[in-house]
């Protein structure tokens, strides 16, 4: 079972970000501590995708702080904020069609591979047993998520809940210590939600993976986190435990109204 640490692994402080004069994030600011799964909801356009896109590097916020174990990430570009310890997890599928599942894990260790182009195409001496040693650590992914029966299939012709376990596998192949869930059971049935949830457990209990989750399914988010964050409208407007957040009036009028008080 991970250990939870009074010092936050990721921390937000006035995060504000804009697209031509439509604000995303008002002055966001959460500290997720070590070793949670910390959700974070809303309704849509709250602005939960956008946090995570800052966080990865794909957005850059106008205005606050954010840091990762201490490290400023605005500093980094997304290839580095990788290499750092953050994975993502995609709300829809960024696989490889045409590969096989072996290989769009292979895919995530590309960061952690130190052999050059040269020794890699000819595949000798070190490049080989460095090789061997992603292959090692992509099989251990494969036996964790229980994918061993389709790991040479090609992407394309699994079912969508497959695939969706397939790009969990690729970003836990990058060996992180910050896992960025983005509707990780958006599109799935109950019996594959159901996994996708036990999976999420798993990663905490057994691996130790601090994880950010964002998802609309509110019975996954409920009964799998730690603490819960909500947005509306880019601004905070609660965090407590998912039990607090449930009974919260100020998160039941962002997502029923205000009749829902009455």
């Amino acid at each position: 079972m991970a250990e939870l640490s009074a010092e936050p692994i990721l921390r937000a402080e006035g995060l504000s970000l804009a697209f031509a004069g439509v604000v995303a994030l008002d002055g966001v600011s959460v500290a997720v501590p070590r070793g949670e799964i910390f959700a974070i909801i809303g309704p849509n356009g709250a602005g939960k995708t956008s946090f995570l896109n800052c966080v990865s590097g794909v957005y850059r916020p106008r205005a606050g702080r954010l840091t990762f174990d201490r490290r400023d990430l605005l500093r980094l570009r997304p290839h580095e904020i990788a290499a750092a310890g953050i994975a993502r997890m995609f709300q829809n599928v960024e696989l490889f069609p045409l590969l096989t599942v072996v290989d769009n894990l292979m895919l995530g260790r590309h960061h952690l591979m130190r052999t050059g182009l040269l020794a890699g195409a000819l595949w000798i001496g070190l490049a080989r047993s460095e090789e061997i040693r992603h292959r090692e650590a992509v099989e251990r992914v494969i036996d964790f998520l229980d994918i061993e029966s389709i790991r040479h299939q090609v992407v394309a012709t699994l079912s969508y809940g497959l695939q969706k376990r397939v790009e969990l596998g690729r970003a836990l192949a990058m060996e992180p210590s910050l896992l960025l869930l983005d509707e990780p059971a958006s599109g799935m049935n109950l019996e594959e939600t159901e996994d996708m949830a036990r999976f999420i457990l798993d990663i905490k209990e057994e691996l130790g993976i601090t994880q950010v989750l964002v998802e609309h399914d509110m019975g996954v988010v409920m009964d799998i986190a730690d603490r819960v964050t909500v947005l509306d409208f880019g601004r905070t407007i609660a965090e407590d435990t998912p039990a607090a957040i449930q009974r919260d009036p100020a998160v039941i009028r962002a997502y029923l109204g205000e009749e829902a008080l009455a």
